[in-house]
């Protein structure tokens, strides 16, 4: 039921069932049974006229007394903001959060309803710039862990986790270059293709925070180009929160 109530907060607008099926690979019927549980709880309302859900301020409570996203996100949010100022180009930060990338800081507020994403959005660990740049630099237990909860998850998402081959592969790239890209099929599925990204991870010699990406038009410039023009200015100043991170280390443990 928790996966419905995920997959719901992590569309832009109103879920559709299809939607809900797509997201979660879970049979119609058992989608259609669990919102009518989360509708009755009070989590969850249905428009009649769309046939869509969204979440209610119910699903608040449910992370009552969790923080550590609110803390990182105030370290963050100056530097994040002032980048967006430098390069033009609008970026997330995030941590990892069991099964997902959960973004605390976004400089996006400004951007059209298709391309906006709210901090406490959950990006794809497998499919985003942001979960490929920490899974591959993320301790080797972290990303076992990972991996064997992904590998039985039937979401599409996560079909990857069983394609070890071509996971280590990708990820060796990544750590080969420094740094990772958006996966195809995420950029059509979510933003029609027209959108692309780069991330980093965060991190210092002994820790990884999390990850940031930027994010620009494919029309704009190639992915070549944005690497050339971004990748240097965005590893300064993922290593400058990184900086900052460690120094309240007790404060977001």
């Amino acid at each position: 039921m928790l996966d419905v109530l995920a997959a719901i907060n992590k569309t832009t607008g109103n879920a559709t069932v299809g939607e809900i099926h797509r997201l979660t690979s879970l049979d119609k019927a058992t989608i259609v049974r669990m919102l009518t549980t989360l509708a009755h709880a009070g989590y969850i309302v249905r428009d009649s006229d769309s046939r869509t859900y969204r979440v209610t301020g119910k699903t608040l409570q449910l992370s009552v007394g969790y923080n550590r996203h609110q803390a990182i996100g105030a370290i963050v949010s100056e530097d994040l903001a002032q980048f967006r100022q430098s390069i033009g180009w609008p970026s997330d930060v995030s941590i990892f959060d069991e099964d997902a990338m959960l973004v605390i800081e976004t400089s996006r507020e400004t951007e059209p309803m298709r391309f906006f994403r709210k901090p406490g959005y959950r990006a794809p660990v497998l499919h985003t710039s942001l979960g490929r740049a920490y899974l591959a630099f993320c301790p080797e237990e972290e990303r076992q862990a990972f991996l064997e909860r992904a590998q039985k998850n039937p979401a599409p998402e996560f079909a990857l986790a069983r394609a070890l081959d071509a996971l280590e592969a990708l990820l060796e790239n990544v750590r080969a270059r420094g740094y990772a890209t958006m996966d195809e099929s995420y950029s059509r599925e979510n933003y029609e293709s027209k959108f692309f990204s780069i991330g980093v991870p965060i991190r210092t010699h002994s820790q990884v925070f999390g990850a940031m990406n930027i994010i620009y038009l494919r029309r704009a410039m190639t992915p070549d180009a944005a690497r050339d023009q971004f990748l240097v200015p965005l590893i300064e100043v993922a290593d400058k929160l990184a900086a900052k991170l460690e120094t309240h280390t007790g404060d977001i443990a």
